[in-house]
């Protein structure tokens, strides 16, 4: 599932957290939030005017709690967000930039916030929601029985990774370097990229250990001897600042750099909607883009209000310098970045189909049903991106 693992791993985290800096919190159900000046009405007709064509509130189900790598979704607030911190979601007005679209967003948390569901179960279990964050082998895997199709991609890697303390293990630049010894590799079971790491000989399966319970506890006490699951668009911060026992940096590789190539959090929408709400997602998409644009280039407004979200209590506290870390890391490593074709948000479809290719087999000897014949076309398409857009 989609964010299971990264649930209890930042859950685990949030109780080691001792000398963790917090964000604002409170016991309120409801607060104002905002810090830019009033909008401009989009003329009707226009393409940043979504009101005749969208819902009057098109409602994005995230994977997790909020954080700098849903920096994008957030720049579409305007300065009116109502925060309900009971239900773990945020409204305001959709903007374009300093457009008013003439319509609401509302943004939902995932993992604690649902019960640690995946996206696509939510999805169809609440038709009110429009969009969901996807990961592509999360679409894979769901492809016959809860069907997505991912319409944009402003993040093109994954910063899921395997760490290690350098310290101890100076020789160690890659995963598979890991892989040459008996060193145990701490991993949350069940997750589909440790079949493949395994399945391809990277590591050994004899080193795995998929007993990984979300907290730092095991990697600490081990001296730095194990390597370890992660994110790396958070816990470099996090070891290096806000754990206490080890405070010192961590090295790494990501998952993706060693084939195992999907989309984070994939705009992604039910199967039946591509059509369904086509005239919707034609206008709504290159806004998305321009957001994804606009977060690249300035991130202060989004990440001021990912810390007032802070109210909602769950998950690993997000501080001020653990989101500026996040946003800054993104573009660093490549992740918030434009699509081989030069497009912020499309889709390299050969990627997908080797995913696929990938997945399917590992997905298959789990018994777990797959979309028969599944291609990449089935759960990814490009038909709504804006390919003039991109970040420069």
């Amino acid at each position: 599932m989609k964010y299971r693992h990264r649930a209890r791993l930042l859950a685990g985290t949030l109780i080691a957290l001792v000398a963790a800096t917090t964000t604002a919190c409170g016991s309120g159900d409801s607060k104002d939030s905002g810090t830019t000046g009033a909008a401009t009405t989009a003329a009707p007709g226009s393409a940043s005017n979504l009101a005749d064509v969208c819902p009057s509130t098109v409602v994005w189900q995230t994977g997790w709690v909020p954080q700098a790598e849903h920096g994008p979704i957030y720049q579409m607030l305007a300065a009116d967000t109502k925060i309900d911190a009971r239900k773990k979601r945020v409204t305001g007005s959709l903007v374009d930039g300093d457009v008013d679209t003439g319509i609401d967003l509302e943004v939902r948390a995932g993992g604690p916030a649902i019960g640690f569901s995946s996206v696509s179960a939510q999805m169809y279990l609440d038709k009110d929601i429009l969009i969901g964050g996807i990961n592509t082998d999360e679409a894979i895997e769901n492809s016959k029985n809860q069907p997505t199709v991912g319409v944009a991609a402003p993040d093109q890697l994954s910063p899921l990774m395997v760490f290690w303390d350098p310290g101890k293990h100076p020789d160690w630049q890659t995963i598979a370097d890991v892989g040459k010894t008996d060193s145990k590799v701490l991993y949350f079971e069940g997750t589909t990229y440790m079949s493949y790491l395994t399945g391809s000989g990277v590591l050994k399966k004899s080193q795995v250990d998929g007993g990984f319970d979300g907290s730092p506890s095991t990697f600490v006490a081990s001296g730095g001897e194990y390597a370890q699951q992660g994110y790396a668009t958070q816990d470099p911060y996090l070891y290096e600042h806000d754990v206490p026992q080890f405070k010192k940096p961590i090295k790494y590789q990501l998952v993706n750099d060693i084939g195992y190539k999907i989309y984070p959090d994939q705009v992604s929408v039910r199967a039946a909607d591509v059509t369904a709400k086509a005239g919707c997602l034609k206008k709504l998409v290159p806004v998305i883009q321009r957001a994804a644009v606009a977060y690249h280039r300035d991130s202060a407004k989004a990440n001021e209000l990912i810390l007032d979200l802070g109210v909602y209590n769950i998950g690993a506290p997000q501080s001020e310098g653990l989101i500026e870390f996040g946003s800054k890391q993104s573009k660093s490593i490549g992740m918030l970045a434009n699509a081989p074709d030069g497009t912020v948000g499309s889709f390299d479809m050969p990627r997908v189909q080797k995913l696929i290719d990938i997945d399917v087999p590992i997905f298959a000897a789990a018994k777990k049903e797959t979309k028969p014949g599944l291609k990449a076309e089935d759960i990814v398409t490009k038909q709504f991106i804006d390919p003039s857009i991109s970040i420069g």
